[in-house]
């Protein structure tokens, strides 16, 4: 059950204009949260795409990190059991090499907030180099060599390389991720699903 307390907190951050001047397309917030549940996906902001849909990871990087955790669609907008938020709630906009950064604003205005309410997570996916500099600051020079750091990290906690098609080079570059973390990936997330079914 949502408390009001945490209708109310949602309520704020879906009316959130803080950075609105420097959104292209304006405020719409994207994220996906309930008290109930068990996953936390931790990731960098919406792309244009999501922003126009108000899904999260309603694109084609959905669809990879959806394989990657060997999950449907059902489950993954299951929102008691899987939260969904990203360093930034809004499309910042693209640049020179694809969309900009998540803006500066919005995580230390609303993340610890929304995880203060967030007391049953079991895993936390960390996805790509602006959530690792948030939940990681200054331990790792690379997202490569956080992402290949799992086995000495606590299971609670993956990182991962964002999912976005413009990194199928880093995933071919990098087999052992696919067959060594992957499946070790999904392991943890059934056996966290089927314990809450």
């Amino acid at each position: 059950m949502i408390s009001p307390q945490f209708r109310s907190l949602l309520k704020d951050v879906h009316q959130c204009d803080v950075c609105a001047e420097f959104l292209p397309l304006g405020p719409n917030p994207v994220l996906q949260a309930h008290p109930a549940a068990r996953i936390l996906i931790a990731g960098q902001a919406p792309g244009k795409k999501v922003h126009l849909s108000g899904v999260p990871f309603d694109d084609a990087s959905g669809d990879r990190l959806r394989d990657w955790m060997g999950i449907d669609r059902e489950v993954f907008y299951d929102e008691k059991m899987l939260a969904i938020l990203p360093m930034g709630f809004c499309y910042p906009g693209t640049g020179k090499s694809g969309d900009l950064p998540p803006r500066p604003e919005c995580a230390p205005k609303w993340r610890a907030r929304i995880l203060s309410q967030l007391a049953h997570v079991e895993l936390t996916l960390v996805i790509g180099q602006y959530a690792l500099a948030y939940h990681f600051p200054d331990k790792y020079s690379s997202l490569t060599e956080a992402v290949q750091d799992w086995p000495n990290r606590a299971k609670d906690i993956m990182v991962l390389p964002h999912p976005s098609p413009r990194n199928n080079l880093w995933v071919k570059r990098n087999p052992w991720f696919e067959t060594e973390l992957i499946p070790v990936l999904q392991q943890r997330i059934t056996r966290i699903l089927q314990a809450n079914i």
